[in-house]
């Protein structure tokens, strides 16, 4: 028989699977964000009568197509409708009684892409090893984070707040402990969470917090916000105010977004992009500045990044090998370090290596894992861990890259969705040990190994390699960020 749960709007019946664990699948958490809710806070879902059909992902947050060639490396999945702030749920045991640990998973996409109505996100593995995992859509690019006045910003951190306010609500009614929520993410999903950390509005709503390749550090301070929207405007020939945005057909103001992002990896101008200028990322969180959370805020974290970041971008556009040793040292001076003292360093620990794989290196100290190592030192008793785990693809020159990791957080290695980036040899041990970690910080707020601190720095490295704790690894690259990030 099929599982029925029920929630504060009505009743969802879900599926069970052949290892017993249930799945809700495009439940409302919000309504539908159009009409005269565009470009507004999140508004309460309406009820139902009788008992929804919850089998099938809802529709997905409007979004342009990534850019060959990452959209057949990050395939995505579009499904029409308004109703697109909607979550699903996976749970070993629908109905009220249980108090399991709770995981919600906030996707990436450099928040302009993503979507959690996805198979990659499936949460059968967190289920099976006794987690109710929730998974979220959130409204990204100019629904979620374009600077509109008199509309408020950051659309898409209040989706989640929405989000998880629903979890707390009705999650008991599938065999969760609302007051045990670990929220986790990746990219954006994890820069969302280093906002909400210091956001009063998400203070309680979760209890632990898993960041992946993605922290505190990027976002865009109001005058940089303005200048996009400017520029977004002249784009479409409208004035920058909500309503007129909203009058742009939804098709036209997607290939504007992406002509967007197009524009400013073309001409990363500062005085043009502000922030943006140095990530590529015109849609980004709104605020006022750096903010780290409380150091009592009381909230466990888990922070870390993948060893080759940056090859993502470089391998499969074939600029490893062609970028010039001058857009080296720019981009070094641009991040604040002086390239002849720097780049030495980087050079010292990678023989022969080239200036795109210095670039990798640079870029990815920089983009995510100096991040990472800030936000841990900010709360005492973080862990961090590194992704190593290199990949077969492209000639094994994509090593581990960016979003590496998902297949193996998410124990989904045969998942076709993540093939073209985990390549064809990925390793069971490393998921087993990666996703066995994530449960059990779930569960216990020990993920294994001993937490951060600034005299020992111990990192876990998950890789098939000498795999385990280390203390302080790259450490000479790491002391040259000390006072510039």
């Amino acid at each position: 028989m099929r599982p029925v749960c029920m929630t504060r709007q009505g009743a969802v019946r879900g599926d069970i699977s052949a290892d017993g664990t249930a799945s809700f699948l495009g439940i409302p958490y919000a309504a539908p964000p159009f009409g005269p809710l565009r470009f507004r806070p999140p508004a309460p879902p309406r009820a139902w009568r009788g008992t929804r059909d919850a089998t099938a992902y809802g529709p997905t947050p409007p979004k342009a197509p990534y850019a060959p060639p990452f959209d057949a490396l990050l395939p995505e999945t579009t499904i029409p409708g308004e109703d697109c702030l909607n979550l699903n749920v996976w749970t070993p045991s629908p109905g009220p009684g249980d108090r399991l640990p709770v995981m919600v998973w906030l996707y990436g996409g450099a928040f302009a892409n993503g979507t959690a109505s996805t198979s990659a996100y499936d949460g059968s593995a967190f289920a099976r090893d006794g987690v109710v995992f929730v998974s979220l859509n959130y409204r990204i690019g100019t629904d979620g984070f374009l600077h509109l006045d008199g509309v408020p910003d950051n659309r898409g951190l209040l989706d989640q707040v929405a989000g998880l306010e629903w979890v707390r609500d009705n999650i008991a009614n599938f065999g969760g402990d609302p007051d045990r929520v670990t929220l986790f993410g990746e990219s954006a999903g994890a820069m969302s969470i280093g906002v909400l950390l210091a956001d009063a509005r998400a203070r309680g709503l979760f209890h632990r917090a898993i960041l992946q390749s993605g922290a505190a550090h990027h976002f865009l301070r109001p005058a940089s916000a303005r200048r996009i929207t400017a520029r977004m405007a002249e784009k479409l020939a409208v004035a920058p105010e909500a309503d007129a945005f909203a009058a742009v057909p939804l098709d036209r103001l997607l290939a504007a977004q992406a002509e967007l992002r197009g524009e400013i990896g073309a001409r990363p101008d500062p005085a043009v992009w502000g922030e943006a200028a140095l990530n590529a990322m015109p849609f980004e969180p709104v605020t006022e500045g750096l903010a780290l959370p409380d150091p009592d805020s009381g909230v466990d974290l888990l922070v870390g990044s993948n060893r080759e970041e940056y090859r993502l971008f470089l391998v499969p556009t074939g600029r490893l090998h062609l970028l010039p040793e001058a857009k080296l040292r720019a981009t070094a001076e641009a991040y604040g370090l002086d390239p002849d003292e720097a780049l030495p360093v980087y050079r010292d620990a990678r023989p022969g290596a080239g200036p795109g794989e210095l670039f990798d290196a640079l870029v990815t100290d920089w983009f995510y894992r100096i991040p990472a190592i800030r936000l841990a030192e900010s709360v005492p008793g973080s862990y961090v861990y590194e992704f190593a785990r290199r990949s077969s693809a492209y000639d094994g020159q994509l090593g581990a890259c960016h979003a590496g990791e998902l297949a193996y957080v998410f124990d989904r290695l045969d998942d076709p969705g993540y093939a073209p980036v985990i390549g064809e040899d990925p390793a069971q041990a490393v998921a087993d040990a990666m996703h066995g970690a994530w449960v059990a910080f779930a569960e216990t707020g020990d993920p294994g190994w001993p937490a951060y601190d600034r005299g020992d720095r111990t990192t876990m490295i998950f890789d098939d390699v000498l795999p385990g704790p280390v203390d302080d690894p790259r450490g000479a690259e790491r002391a040259l960020w000390e006072g510039v990030r």
